[in-house]
């Protein structure tokens, strides 16, 4: 079968199509031949050596993909065989015609979604649920989402509101990103290409405070808005560093304001992350979200996918589909 080999570390050249032999499926998996494969952030890091992958490449590379289970291995339900679903690997192995992933990882796709929106929804949509679910939103409270309108952002601010946020202000990179956030639901949208972003924050709260921060951004910044913060009941939900490094915060930052922050992250987190799947994907299929979908692109072109994401082109999710996938 066809698979996307990653070489070595390194650029997004690092990621070459080959000829690999098809999975078998093993005590406790499937296999799906594979109709779409999402392209995610964290990929590109782990691909780049940023984040640690844990194992030494030439190996296929890919976390998730949506497709119809093909065969199960020992232990695991035969009527899976023919069902479309999403898997998540155990981090590598899903940029491939077939992929093999643990069974319990499978999500039926509802019948009235496509496999390339299930696979754009799977990972943003459901963390953004769990996030929401986290912070406990009230219905009168102001929230900040960061790098609102792409990824897992992109999907908070299209069920932020509902979930009982009363204001929405996004961060977004660019006037195209921003305008998007628009139509996503948020209320105030600020450019955080900008390094004084937070001061336009400040700025645009008119003198009201911030009751949760959604921190996608990380870094030095994240101090400056908890001065934005509403003390004694204000909330940061960190998951993600997309300026390369974490929320640069002491205890002491957090004690003299009043504020909490909330890491989402290790194993507990992912676990609640994956019971989240379901829900967002029948979330999807109900129509209650657009998956944005930015563009499907053959298998061959993974390495451009990546290096797409890593110049903050596209507004929506890159799918990549096997080219005999109709």
């Amino acid at each position: 079968m066809q698979a996307i080999v990653m070489t070595a570390t390194g650029g997004p050249e690092v990621l070459v199509l080959q000829e690999v032999p098809a999975p078998q499926a093993g005590v406790g998996e499937v296999v799906i031949r594979t109709e779409a494969i999402p392209v995610l952030f964290p990929e590109t890091k782990l691909r780049s050596g940023e984040f640690p992958l844990g194992v030494e490449p030439p190996l296929v590379f890919g976390f998730q993909a949506a497709g119809v289970v093909t065969a199960v291995g020992a232990d695991v339900d035969p009527a899976l065989i023919g069902r479309r679903v999403t898997v998540a690997t155990k981090g590598f192995g899903s940029y491939a015609e077939y992929v093999s992933a643990p069974a319990n990882s499978v999500t039926l796709i509802p019948d009235s979604l496509f496999s390339v929106d299930a696979a754009s929804v799977l990972m943003s949509g459901s963390v953004a649920l769990t996030l929401l679910e986290t912070a406990r939103l009230t219905g009168s409270e102001t929230v900040l989402i960061e790098a609102a309108a792409t990824g897992i952002g992109s999907f908070l601010t299209q069920v932020a509101k509902e979930s009982g946020a009363a204001r929405i202000i996004a961060t977004a990179g660019g006037p195209a990103k921003a305008e998007r956030a628009r139509e996503l639901g948020a209320d105030e949208v600020i450019d955080h290409n900008d390094p004084e972003w937070p001061a336009r924050l400040r700025e645009t709260l008119g003198g009201a405070t911030l009751d949760v921060v959604f921190d996608s951004i990380g870094g030095s910044t994240a101090i400056a808005v908890l001065d934005a913060m509403t003390p004694l009941r204000g909330r940061m939900l960190s998951y993600g560093w997309l300026s390369g490094a974490p929320a640069q915060l002491t205890a002491a930052d957090l004690i003299t304001r009043g504020l909490t922050l909330i890491g989402c992250a290790g194993p507990d987190w992912l676990a609640r992350v994956a019971d989240a799947r379901t829900a967002a994907l029948h979330r999807a299929a109900a129509g209650g979200v657009d998956p944005l979908v930015e563009a499907v692109l053959p298998l061959d072109q993974a390495s451009r996918a990546h290096q797409l994401i890593e110049d903050r082109v596209p507004l929506g999710k890159i799918i990549l589909r096997p080219d005999r996938t109709p």
